[in-house]
């Protein structure tokens, strides 16, 4: 009888599982020997690689901006030098675009800096890992370019979410400001935000477009609910900042920090911890958390749910004699949603250095701020230049620049995809595929409009699957809340998360000794897949 050819490599060596092999060490039992076990780890690892190796080539468009502007204003140069105007001095980027190019560690080293401020990582971009799919192989929709009504429907919500910083969710519908917004951003003709009959409402208000994005509050019960950690509980009231405390609204300061300088100014905090209740609180918490901290968070919160919250193909429920750990319980979870979290981060990188280099929305503020003023003329979408957002602006403010929630601005990297997004898109897409998506949350809670307490929620159920989605939602566009990411960002990062986690899944998919049918999740579309 011929051997088995594996895909991509020779037959396999060495003879099949057979628990009569006589073995050097006595001490050892299991159904196959040392040898055995060496190369079946062999063939998992080349099959996973040889997978990848036959995935197609992924196209990787992008919006055009580079080349349709020959002073770089369509693209991110935060922390390069920049003349009065806040146009990148061409030198500069043409050394930011070569160490691209080349990928030499030397050619980013003598990149011409404008101020103090570094770059985040660029070499990140280049990174290999040794599971899931390779960042090269994943792609994403090119952004809106600078001058479209998709762009220009971006940055009004960003105004609008600056605007309303201080409007606590739970009193969206009442209040003038937000009911203003929901009006403004109707009326731009490719605003891609949800809507109920065709319009923006205060109950779609700078929401996310997933399943359950839509369903009870705007914070999902993640962000809310105690935290079992270990022997402790961690309650999730969190610092934040005092009311109208709000960057970057003079030009002097705008510019400075684009060259890269340190802030003038720094944040003022509240000196009482509150629950997020308003997008300042949740622009602050997105400000100060580590990698995937919310992400951890909900898995700990999910895990004390017990086994009824679990997947109901875990194999592990049934068994009268087992239960999971090291597969298919609590470690294996907790590592994975760890795991998946860098991983997109490498997927991320790639996009934004070696494709899309987007500008950031403060930087476009600057250019709107110098097109209205008259210093400059620029292709800017008259539905924003028209818009009640920008008048709303200068009204408060005195300049058309976006207000930021950080003194710092923006990290100093490009915009798309939203990093933020990433994460909680691979790492939500991790939970969802071991915990069952159509368990009701017990006791759901609100936050008071003031943050001090929670209050039980009864309008309607909630879901694990629903919570998730909203969970990444508020993790992606919180980012938005504080001025530094587009809805874009944060819409296509969490796609882009999720393939990141279907491709892990897929490669760890062959490792398990139990009889498992597959991993099967909702992806953010709302379709159902299943990982066998």
């Amino acid at each position: 009888m011929k051997k088995k050819q594996h895909p991509g490599g020779k037959a396999c060596q060495g003879k099949t599982e057979n628990t009569n092999v006589k073995r050097k060490n006595p001490c050892e039992i299991g159904p196959i020997d040392a040898q055995e076990r060496r190369q079946k780890a062999y063939h998992i690892r080349q099959k996973a690689a040889y997978l990848q190796k036959k995935l197609p080539h992924t196209d990787h468009p992008c919006n055009g901006d580079e080349d349709s502007f020959s002073n770089k204003i369509g693209n991110y140069s935060k922390g390069l030098s920049h003349n009065p105007l806040g146009v990148v001095d061409p030198k500069a980027y043409k050394a930011f675009i070569h160490a691209l190019k080349t990928g030499k560690p030397d050619d980013f080293e003598r990149i011409p800096l404008g101020g103090v401020v570094k770059f985040a990582n660029p070499q990140a971009a280049y990174a290999f890992d040794l599971a899931g799919p390779d960042s090269y192989h994943l792609g994403i929709i090119a952004p809106p370019p600078f001058s479209s009504a998709w762009e220009a429907s971006e940055m009004a919500e960003l105004y609008w979410q600056a605007l309303t910083r201080d409007v606590p969710f739970a009193d969206y519908g009442t209040n003038t400001l937000t009911i203003m917004a929901a009006s403004d951003l109707s009326a731009f003709s490719k605003f891609k935000g949800p809507k109920v009959s065709g319009v923006v409402t205060t109950d779609t208000l700078f929401r996310g477009n997933t399943p359950g994005d839509l369903i009870g509050p705007y914070i999902s019960q993640f962000l809310w609910k105690d935290i079992p950690f270990g022997a402790t509980t961690i309650v999730q009231r969190y610092r934040t900042t005092v009311a109208d405390d709000d960057h970057m609204t003079s030009y002097e300061d705008w510019l400075n920090i684009q060259n890269g300088l340190s802030p003038a100014t720094k944040n003022v905090f509240d000196s009482t911890p509150r629950y997020i209740r308003n997008g300042r609180d949740l622009g602050e918490w997105v400000h100060w958390d580590f990698t995937y901290q919310g992400l951890l968070a909900t898995c700990l919160i999910l895990l004390s749910f017990g086994g009824a919250a679990l997947d109901r193909a875990n194999p592990y429920l049934l068994s009268r004699t087992q239960g999971g750990f090291i597969t298919f319980g609590a470690p294996h979870i907790l590592d994975l949603v760890a795991r998946a979290a860098r991983t997109a981060l490498e997927a991320a990188w790639f996009q934004k250095f070696l494709i899309h280099r987007r500008l950031r929305p403060e930087e476009f503020g600057g250019h709107v701020h110098n097109h209205l003023t008259g210093a400059a003329s620029y292709p800017i979408n008259t539905e924003l230049l028209h818009s009640q957002a920008v008048s709303q602006v200068f009204n408060k403010f005195g300049t058309y620049l976006l207000p930021m929630a950080y003194p710092e601005g923006c990290p100093t990297h490009p915009a798309y995809p939203s990093g933020h997004a990433c994460i909680a898109g691979a790492a939500v897409t991790m939970l969802k595929a071991f915990f069952d998506e159509l368990f009701v949350i017990p006791n759901p809670v609100v936050a008071c409009s003031n943050g001090l307490s929670l209050l039980p929620y009864s309008d309607s159920s909630l879901t694990i699957g629903g919570e998730l989605n909203k969970l990444a939602a508020n993790i992606a566009l919180g980012r938005d809340t504080a001025g530094v990411h587009w809805r874009s960002d944060g819409i296509e990062g969490l796609k882009l998360g999720e393939k990141v986690a279907i491709g892990i899944l897929q490669d760890y998919k062959s490792t398990f000794n139990e009889d498992f049918d597959g991993f099967s999740l909702t992806k953010f579309n709302g379709t159902t897949i299943k990982i066998k």
